[in-house]
This record gives C-alpha cells, sequence and structure tokens, in this order.
C-alpha cells in the first residue's frame, strides 16, 4: 500500500505509540524520515532511532520513544505542512512556538532543522511540523 504522506505517517505512529505507552515503534525507512527523527532526537524528544533490516531487504526505522514519569515527553506533535496544503515561511515569519518551549522543524535549502537554527542561519522553508 503507497503512502501518499509519509511524515504524517511517521507522526502518526509515533503519536499513537505514546497513546499506548509503547517503549518502540516501527516506520518504513525513507531519507526525510531519518532526517526528521535525528532533529527530534538532537532536541531530546526521542531516545533514539535504528535502521532494521528484514529478509528480502526490507528496511525500516526502529524508533524509541522516550517517557519522563510515566508520560509522554512529546506532548503535541502536529503536522502543517501537508501534500495537499505546502506551508512556507520566510525567516521573518518563523516565531518562537509555545514561547519558546516548543518548536518547529523546518526542510530548507541547508537540510532540515529547527526553527531556531533557520533563524541563525537566516534561511526559511517548508514548515514540516510543530513539536512541544
Amino acid at each position: 500500500m503507497a503512502i501518499t504522506d509519509p511524515i504524517g505517517d511517521l507522526l502518526t505512529r509515533i503519536r499513537n505509540g505514546q497513546l499506548r505507552g509503547k517503549a518502540k515503534v516501527q516506520s518504513p525507512n525513507s531519507r526525510q524520515r531519518v532526517r526528521v527523527l535525528e532533529v527530534l532526537q538532537a532536541e531530546g524528544f526521542i531516545r533514539g532511532y535504528a535502521e532494521v533490516e528484514f529478509k528480502g531487504g526490507r528496511r525500516e526505522l526502529e524508533i524509541e520513544l522516550k517517557y519522563h514519569e510515566g508520560r509522554p515527553v512529546i506532548r503535541e506533535l502536529t503536522r502543517i505542512s501537508t501534500p495537499g496544503r505546502r506551508v512556507y515561511a520566510s525567516v521573518r515569519e518563523l516565531r518562537p512556538h509555545r514561547s519558546g518551549l516548543g518548536l518547529s522543524i523546518v526542510s530548507t535549502p541547508q537540510g532540515v532543522m529547527t526553527d531556531t537554527n533557520a533563524r541563525e542561519k537566516n534561511v526559511g522553508g517548508e514548515v514540516i511540523c510543530r513539536v512541544f
């Protein structure tokens, strides 16, 4: 079955895994998903991820979710730019999320990064999602 929104699928798997209290969730592998997971790991929202290869050459990502005192670290995970409605933001339009407590993940010409890093590098791009 073809997935039309791979990033939306990844975010939904993370949300559903946290609602069920799972330690790990799996998602199909892609470069864009890995870039988003790298940002989430660097910011401390997930413990980590690993690429797992199955028989037949199929690869998946195994994502370790992070909890603090039994509650998920990620409280809100919202997809902003979708395949049907792309949302782009210039540097001036990238504002802090939740008074600086949350972050936006932005796909820029210099790679996938947080909104804070994009403002520091003075680049805009497609707003992928918001995390709090």
